[in-house]
């Protein structure tokens, strides 16, 4: 007999048989700064910046010496411009003068860059290297609480372990990239497609969402 998880990862499979993430990027430096920007906002406000910010600073030297404000007025689409405009700038400064120019694969030293957290590290590590990890962002939340995955009152971690522990780990990455897509498009936050859904008899909020 299918277990629920089974039935999820089969359902994933054949609505994104091939996942990809959403954000524009050409090398290592540009996924990480653009997942430093997604933070609070949305792949499609971020995709309409970075390739602005990549053409007129078409090296990390010349982010490192970018002029905060001229940063700041591109970037202001994705919200918090200020703080995030800092943060590349610092990453750019970093890169430069610690790391040759390359994003280390070190999860602690990533951490200690100025607007990475350990879902950017994730989503960095998975994407750009394949590393077995998952991500939690808003949608992946979302849908495990709603599948009962994870409980209504766990933090991102506690829902990230029990995604570790439920999912096969050569999944990981596939599987977060799905889950982000499905959250995204499907089991969205608002008028989620629910009448259409094979995995509706596990949601929390089947109920409310089919009434």
């Amino acid at each position: 007999m299918m277990t629920m998880i089974d039935k999820l990862l089969n359902y994933l499979d054949e609505l994104f048989p091939n996942p990809q993430c959403e954000l524009l990027y050409k090398c290592d430096y540009q996924l990480l700064m653009a997942i430093v920007l997604s933070a609070q906002s949305t792949d499609k406000r971020v995709n309409s910046v970075t390739p602005i910010i990549f053409s007129k600073y078409k090296t990390l030297s010349d982010l490192k010496n970018a002029k905060l404000s001229d940063l700041e007025s591109i970037i202001r689409p994705v919200g918090s411009f200020r703080k995030k405009a800092y943060y590349l700038k610092e990453i750019a400064r970093r890169l430069v003068d610690e790391f040759d120019g390359v994003v280390p694969v070190d999860r602690e030293v990533l951490e200690s860059f100025p607007g990475v957290g350990r879902k950017t590290v994730n989503v960095f590590l998975a994407e750009f290297y394949g590393f077995p990890a998952i991500a939690v962002d808003t949608h992946v939340e979302r849908v495990s609480k709603r599948l009962k995955l994870a409980y209504l009152k766990d933090s991102v971690l506690d829902v990230e372990r029990k995604l570790m522990k439920k999912v096969p780990k050569d999944r990981w990455a596939r599987f977060h990239l799905q889950m982000v897509l499905f959250g995204r498009y499907y089991c969205k936050a608002l008028k989620p497609l629910c009448k259409s859904c094979p995995l509706k008899e596990f949601c929390r909020e089947k109920k409310k969402n089919l009434d």
